[in-house]
């Protein structure tokens, strides 16, 4: 088994607060909760500073998420999302991420994007640019793709 992640080994990272209203019965962070903690981490990466990673007249759309829950989160506090690009497809790109509260890591996700052709409403290939500016939000552990 595979030593959980820490935050330092993402190269995008961002919080978010946790809020009474993202609490269960029991007190603790609801599941839900964390998909909506991801869907930020995803968003911070996509905006990157100084990166252009949405192409103009394109979209992003979300074919596949996996959560792995290892510990509940808990009230006050924040949770630190860690993001980074592990796959780069012709149209897609699959990103892992993580939760953290104070340290810990308390989730994992791997979470698959693809890039959507509004018009025709069919995915469309990264463009070279793109597919640049994925590349440098790569895990550490993942090799560059190549480009086309």
């Amino acid at each position: 088994m595979n030593p959980p992640p820490q935050l330092a080994d993402f190269p995008s990272q961002t919080y978010d607060k946790l809020r009474y209203g993202d609490t269960d019965r029991q007190g603790h962070i609801n599941n839900v909760a964390f998909a909506s903690f991801l869907e930020t981490g995803r968003v911070a990466l996509l905006e990157a500073a100084g990166r252009m990673l949405t192409e103009p007249g394109f979209n992003f759309v979300l074919a596949r998420i996996t959560i792995d829950y290892l510990a509940e989160i808990h009230l006050p506090g924040t949770v630190e999302i860690g993001s980074a690009v592990k796959t780069i497809g012709n149209s897609s790109v699959t990103l892992t991420q993580a939760l953290f509260q104070r340290e810990k890591c308390v989730a994992t996700c791997e979470a698959v994007m693809v890039q959507v052709d509004p018009a025709t409403s069919r995915s469309a290939a990264l463009s070279p640019t793109l597919r640049a500016s994925l590349n440098a939000l790569m895990s550490s552990g993942s090799k560059p793709a190549p480009a086309r």
